[in-house]
């Protein structure tokens, strides 16, 4: 297998395009190989001159596809890394833009080849890039690749770093929502993220709350159903600002979603004997959004706990507890100590007394 060596004086740039040439030419016969090889090194010769670097890059990757079937991943990353050197030499900001989206094009073109490769030549483009649109335009493309290359895993450990990302890229309303739709929708299909998945989504949600985003409200009607289904299966989230939200708020009255809106109302702002007269009319819907009932039962239960801790003197009885759970005498304390556990609230249990005590 090939392997590539510069050891000449010769521009690096100049170099890949000969080899890239070469490789393309080699089937024509020798004398059309040579004569096609000399004019495109003179081609980039002259953009090299002139300083026309955008267009050199367009040259340099004329044969990307030929190189990612025909070389070894260490020649790939090494042509690859020269080609994305490219954009620290235009002194144009948006010139370099222009050669991170012909870059970012070709590497993003076969997804399901060497997608991890790709994901790196990515970064190294990213890294390489100085305008904080520009490194966000790649990040989205790397976002992408690993979805269409199922190679997100590779990805996912950046998105703690989301925040320091958008202090530096500086991005407007639009590009944050597909920016956190995106991730969402990434975590959502690993399920060890479903939280993480549910506080982008909020994040997504959030961009349709000021006065000019009213008129985008309807894009985002999908996703905040989805939020509110999110937030009532998961098992390990009992606050959110749902309610708050224009996005969610649009649903109280829509005909299609208008009971979704109710159950989220519900699990925010009454007990378990709402819940359960809410599923006893409308247990079809539930069902048709993947809501099991007994895991719905137990999130009441413990969120009607902690509504008793916020709301009475600090002592609750175990009589109401029992009532408002609708549970047995000897089943209160079980639930109490999984309320603890849930860090729903701190309290400490007073058995002579039968009360719970909240901190």
């Amino acid at each position: 297998m090939t392997t590539i060596v510069i050891t000449s004086e010769e521009d690096p740039s100049l170099s890949i395009v000969r080899f890239t040439s070469e490789l393309s030419w080699a089937d024509a016969g020798p004398e059309v190989a040579e004569q096609q090889v000399a004019r495109l090194c003179m081609e980039a010769q002259e953009f090299i001159v002139m300083g026309r670097w955008l267009e050199l890059t367009s040259l340099m990757l004329t044969n990307a596809d030929l190189i990612f079937s025909r070389v070894s991943d260490k020649d790939l990353e090494c042509i690859f890394t020269i080609i994305c050197n490219l954009v620290t030499k235009s002194e144009s900001l948006d010139e370099a833009l222009e050669m991170a989206k012909l870059i970012s094009a070709k590497v993003t073109q076969q997804p399901n080849d060497k997608p991890v490769l790709r994901l790196k030549i990515l970064f190294n483009l990213y890294n390489l890039l100085v305008n904080p649109y520009s490194k966000f335009y790649v990040y989205m493309k790397a976002l992408n690749l690993a979805v269409n290359g199922k190679v997100t895993e590779n990805i996912i450990p950046s998105f703690k770093k989301i925040d320091t990302f958008l202090k530096e890229w500086n991005i407007g309303t639009v590009d944050q929502r597909e920016l956190f739709l995106t991730i969402s929708n990434i975590l959502k299909d690993n399920k060890s993220s479903a939280k993480d998945s549910f506080y982008f989504l909020t994040k997504y949600l959030v961009t349709f709350s000021g006065e000019d985003a009213h008129h985008a409200l309807s894009e985002a009607k999908e996703e905040a159903v989805r939020a509110i289904v999110e937030f009532v299966k998961a098992p390990d989230v009992f606050q959110c600002d749902l309610l708050d939200l224009p996005a969610v708020g649009q649903l109280e009255k829509d005909g299609k979603y208008a009971l979704v809106y109710q159950l989220l109302k519900i699990f925010l702002t009454l007990r378990l004997d709402a819940y359960l007269e809410f599923q006893a009319a409308n247990s079809t819907l539930l069902k048709s959004y993947g809501i099991v009932h007994e895991d719905c039962i137990t999130k009441m239960r413990l969120m009607s706990l902690a509504d008793l801790g916020s709301n009475d003197s600090g002592e609750i009885p175990y009589s109401l507890i029992k009532d408002t759970l609708r549970v047995t005498d000897e089943e209160v304390e079980q639930w109490v100590v999984k309320a603890i556990s849930a860090k729903i609230f701190d309290c400490k249990i007073d058995q002579m007394n039968e009360t719970v005590i909240v901190r």
